[in-house]
């Protein structure tokens, strides 16, 4: 019989060394009578994670336990059948983008896509923040002209709609932006061969996003950023590679506060893709700071 109090020391001691940095917090009210799961959902809440994740993780650590006999304390989970991700290949996926994207750069308008197009970054998105629907369709236009002629993927934040009607190469949506959405338009979204981005800020919600089978998952903030006010803490290297370790079949793309100096240890997690915003669009020479961060994936990533 497993003793609870023990397996959650042994499981939170194994791992504060990576996930220490996050403050404890309490444990939510149980879910199951299942001791491994209960031992997991002290130990990850006393490891920091926020209550919905930590749900998610003790459920993995069940999971992991009933099919295998073994609660391996030392043993983070990754593996996709313990947390219930689709099956692959998937039944009804959106459209596939590359696994690994690149440096992937976002965007206030059109002119910075097409400027940092032409600049050889491999994929791009429109942020374009506006309550004009008018000025909207003609930004995501204007975007998908600025990438014309070059290699250039471009994303459209948001304005699905109007990145179907431009021919766009995809859409990112938030969580809460994915949320809102019917399953027909769902539906809608997939059959009109758009790839779609997913952002995420913790296991709870990479489940949601894996829910609709996107083209990619985004994952963070991984470090603090100033460009928008975060629901979530800033989850750090050490979550990002468990991240990526258990959506290693998805491209995903880390993307929050991420600096040149940093390519290397966010490369090394196993994630595909960086994206960044600050680092060329606060540039003194943006063509030039994207040429050092473009080689910096390569001399990191050489398979890029």
């Amino acid at each position: 019989m497993t003793d609870t109090t023990t397996l959650a020391r042994d499981i939170e001691r194994a791992h504060a060394a990576k996930f220490g940095a996050f403050a404890p917090l309490p444990a939510p009210a149980p879910e199951s009578d299942a001791p491994v799961y209960r031992a997991a959902l002290a130990a990850c809440s006393a490891l920091g994670f926020i209550t919905h994740d930590a749900q998610v993780l003790a459920h993995a650590w069940q999971a992991r336990w009933e099919r295998t006999g073994s609660s391996a304390p030392e043993l983070w989970p990754s593996a996709a059948q313990d947390f219930g991700l689709q099956p692959r290949p998937h039944a009804a996926p959106f459209a596939a983008c590359p696994q690994q994207l690149g440096l992937y750069a976002v965007l206030p308008d059109a002119a910075w896509v097409g400027r940092m197009a032409r600049a050889g970054v491999p994929t791009v998105q429109l942020r374009f923040k506006s309550d004009d629907a008018a000025a909207i369709a003609r930004e995501v236009r204007a975007a998908v002209e600025a990438v014309a002629g070059t290699s250039a993927l471009l994303f459209i934040n948001d304005h699905w709609r109007e990145a179907i009607a431009a021919g766009a190469y995809g859409a990112h949506l938030g969580q809460e932006d994915l949320d809102a959405l019917s399953a027909v338009e769902v539906d809608e979204l997939r059959a009109s061969g758009l790839r779609l981005g997913v952002s995420t800020h913790g296991y709870a919600e990479m489940l949601r996003a894996d829910a609709v089978q996107p083209s990619y998952i985004a994952l963070g903030a991984v470090f603090p950023t100033t460009l928008k006010r975060m629901a979530t803490a800033p989850q750090g290297v050490a979550r990002l590679a468990a991240y990526a370790a258990l959506l290693r079949d998805y491209p995903t793309v880390a993307i929050g506060g991420i600096g040149a100096d940093q390519f290397g240890e966010i490369l090394d997690t196993g994630v595909g893709s960086i994206a960044v915003v600050r680092a060329l669009v606060a540039a003194q020479d943006p063509e030039a700071e994207a040429t050092r961060l473009l080689r910096a994936m390569g001399s990191v990533a050489p398979n890029l």
